[in-house]
């Protein structure tokens, strides 16, 4: 499926500036005015000056909170995109209630006790997000993650993305039956996104810390509806002797 811009002019904007431009640019600002984020709950809220909201909005990186601060605007993170600029373009650091930095595996412990399969997902969102697709969550649509080639604003969502993993294997869990690949296809096909499965194995035993991500591996599958009618070898010749009747 053909990206689906939203304009003539849009995917010459993508062009003209890359989301890895863009994001690399938010992490030298937030590198350089050393940014604190502070865990609250399910989500890390960081403030952000002007330009960095800017940055922050372009790069696509957690959503905007209504405040009443002039010189600053604040962002709520989720999970996986905080530990992302946290550990792996380390870029932000993370404090707990008593303003205490986190450090990696204190951060780790906290976010896993708080999100199921946290592990998995954010190993998935590193993975696309290093691949300089934005990546934002799929509940909307029954899925993880929704992946978009460039800023939402300039383009539609290309896929819905499932994130599986060894531990599901080992349970009945999602797309165990066929009903359950026959539904989310259909849904997939009535918003034009392509369903993305992304497999994640373990190498190894243990938990999965920040620094060992690496040792994980990635399994990208793409599913679609088979059309039979765009595999039959005769089809110009059927095409053909349609219009003629």
């Amino acid at each position: 499926m053909a990206p689906r811009w939203k304009g003539k002019a849009a995917e010459a904007k993508a062009l003209a500036e890359p989301m890895s431009t863009i994001v690399s640019r938010l992490q030298s600002s937030l590198i350089e005015s050393n940014s604190q984020g502070l865990l609250s709950g399910c989500s890390v809220l960081l403030a952000a000056h002007p330009e960095q909201t800017e940055l922050f909005n372009h790069a696509c990186f957690g959503r905007p909170i209504i405040s009443a601060e002039k010189d600053k605007q604040w962002f709520q993170l989720s999970l996986e995109e905080a530990l992302y600029l946290c550990s792996v373009m380390k870029c932000i650091k993370v404090v707990g209630e008593n303003k205490c930095e986190k450090n990696d595996e204190e951060l780790w412990r906290y976010m896993t006790s708080k999100k199921v399969g946290f592990p998995f997902l954010f190993k998935a969102y590193s993975h696309l997000r290093m691949k300089n697709w934005v990546v934002r969550a799929g509940t909307q649509y029954g899925v993880d993650f929704v992946a978009y080639r460039h800023h939402p604003a300039l383009v539609h969502s290309e896929y819905a993305v499932l994130v599986l993993s060894d531990e599901d294997d080992n349970k009945n869990t999602r797309l165990k039956a066929w009903s359950d690949f026959h539904c989310t296809l259909r849904l997939c096909g009535s918003v034009a996104k392509t369903l993305l499965i992304l497999h994640i194995s373990k190498n190894g035993d243990g938990a999965i810390f920040p620094s060992s991500l690496e040792n994980y591996c990635v399994e990208e599958r793409i599913v679609t509806r088979w059309n039979p009618e765009q595999s039959r070898e005769n089809q110009t010749i059927v095409q053909k002797e349609s219009c003629k009747s």
